[in-house]
């Protein structure tokens, strides 16, 4: 049996959160099939796995985070037996390896509950899928089972779930994580670990609730729900037997909730603070009639090499960047403190800050400055959907040189946005609108014409990027979105 540890998937991380098992026990595996999808502090990872044969344990529960190194699931080899899931998935009913003992357990009666509120004394129908069946159990513990149902009391009789062979020393299995405990009542509750936490921080009585998860299990909707509607007060208003979702007194649930700081969002803040109080920040603005970009755009859009993709002024916006760092070099570089030198990079590994429901990240393409426009779509475009999805992956956000943050997306004029960790400067790219502007007409008189304005916000390092050098690359940057076709002068 081979125990697959968490491994470090980026530069020197120390712990990860399991977000979701994409196996369970008994699932036989190869190589490289996703095991696990795990969150990191710069991204949601799967994780494949190294070895072939059967899922025997899932030793970390979904929402747990864990060091690097530490064992999270348990391969064996194909029908060597499955010991009792550490994970957060519903155990299944043991089965008796013998079919005669296959008995009808519809009948509350026979399993020692009421009204069939039971989870033990369900029929084979309600069960669902079960494993194959075990070797041939104990005739000790077969005998007990028998006993108990004779006795009309099997919910008390613990029952091993595979018996070993007589030349091999039997192992304890160990205990599943979702508990199946006896809760006030006599009634069977099954609920994940994470939701059983979370009934308990709100309050929740488990017990009266009605499960709508899978396999008959309480779901972390059904704990909410609960919360939502119940009230403080009056709890011993209800009549002798009947009870209902309650809060208890004194939380502040109703008016505050609390969500831990970890994954993403905890990198995103060390690297935000770090930043605004190590680089001395700059911010310069610029407002502009963006109508020749705006129209660019449309006829863009028309072109057989880019019909199937993406286009839209950002597109406009990065090539402008790329080619205004031609004159501005020092907008491409970065302070190295530890040396006290100012490392000049001769690659433009373009960021796009994207925000997620997991936080702030910021993939880059690389070498975006060897890319043709058709090629730096392509790359936008795919980068996009990734972090949408979720999927960004460490190395895709690791050397960055320089970041373009689109705030117009939420309708924001601009902002002083801050510099990523390892550059030297951030644009921000505002709302394009229509508003009134002073043009000139044929005659060379001012006149009001409406077009589409925006504005561009440049954060840079005071420290080697000086006020000249900085409002170079900004102006620049501004011209080629007033005058696309001044983009050939560079």
């Amino acid at each position: 049996m081979a125990e697959y540890k968490l491994p470090d998937v980026g530069e020197g991380l120390t712990e990860a959160e399991i977000v979701t098992w994409k196996v369970k026990v008994g699932d036989v595996i190869a190589i490289n099939d996703i095991v696990v999808e795990i969150e990191t502090a710069k991204s949601l990872v799967e994780l494949p796995s190294p070895y072939a044969g059967e899922v025997t344990a899932l030793l970390v529960a979904e929402g747990e985070t864990v060091e690097v190194g530490t064992p999270i699931i348990a391969i064996g080899e194909p029908g060597s037996g499955a010991a009792a899931p550490a994970d957060d998935a519903p155990r299944e009913d043991p089965t008796p390896a013998d079919a005669a003992l296959e008995i009808d357990l519809s009948n509350p009666a026979a399993s020692g509950g009421g009204e069939g509120e039971s989870l033990v004394g369900r029929n084979k129908a309600d069960r669902g899928p079960t494993r194959r069946a075990r070797k041939a159990a104990a005739p000790a513990a077969k005998a007990a089972l028998q006993g108990a149902f004779a006795a009309g009391d099997a919910a008390d009789v613990h029952v091993p779930v595979e018996a070993e062979p007589a030349d091999e020393p039997a192992v304890p299995a160990e205990p599943a994580r979702v508990v199946e405990a006896r809760d006030p009542g006599s009634v069977r509750v099954l609920a994940k670990p994470p939701v059983r936490k979370l009934a308990k921080d709100l309050g929740v009585d488990l017990t009266t609730l009605v499960a709508t998860g899978p396999n008959g299990t309480i779901s972390r909707a059904d704990v909410e729900g609960a919360r939502g509607g119940a009230s403080d007060g009056a709890a011993g208003a209800a009549g002798a037997g009947a009870s209902r979702p309650l809060v208890a007194r004194g939380t502040s649930t109703e008016r505050e909730t609390r969500e831990p700081v970890k994954g993403v969002r905890k990198m995103m803040a060390g690297a935000m603070v770090g930043s605004a109080f190590t680089a001395p920040h700059v911010t310069e603005w610029v407002t502009l009639d963006a109508t020749a970009t705006v129209e660019l755009v449309e006829r863009l859009r028309k072109r057989r090499e880019l019909r199937d993709l993406k286009v839209s002024p950002l597109l406009v916006l990065a090539k402008a960047v790329l080619l205004a760092m031609r004159r501005a070099p020092e907008i491409n570089s970065w302070w190295d403190d530890a040396a006290q030198e100012v490392v000049y990079k001769h690659y433009v590994n373009l960021g796009i800050a994207a925000a997620t429901p997991r936080g702030l990240v910021v993939p880059n393409v690389k070498d975006a400055d060897q890319l043709s426009l058709v090629e730096l779509a392509e790359a936008l475009s795919a980068l996009t959907t990734t972090a949408r999805e979720g999927k960004t992956q460490p190395a895709e956000m690791a050397d960055g040189t320089f970041t373009i943050t689109n705030v117009g997306v939420f309708g924001v004029d601009a902002g002083t946005p801050i510099i990523n960790p390892g550059e030297s400067a951030i644009l921000c790219f505002g709302a394009i609108k229509k508003q009134p502007w002073v043009v000139q007409n044929a005659d060379g008189d001012d006149e009001i014409a409406v077009r589409h304005v925006t504005t561009l916000a440049l954060s840079f390092d005071h420290r080697h990027v000086d006020g000249e050098k900085g409002s170079r690359f900004l102006a620049d940057v501004a011209g080629i979105l007033e005058d696309p076709a001044s983009a050939l002068l560079f």
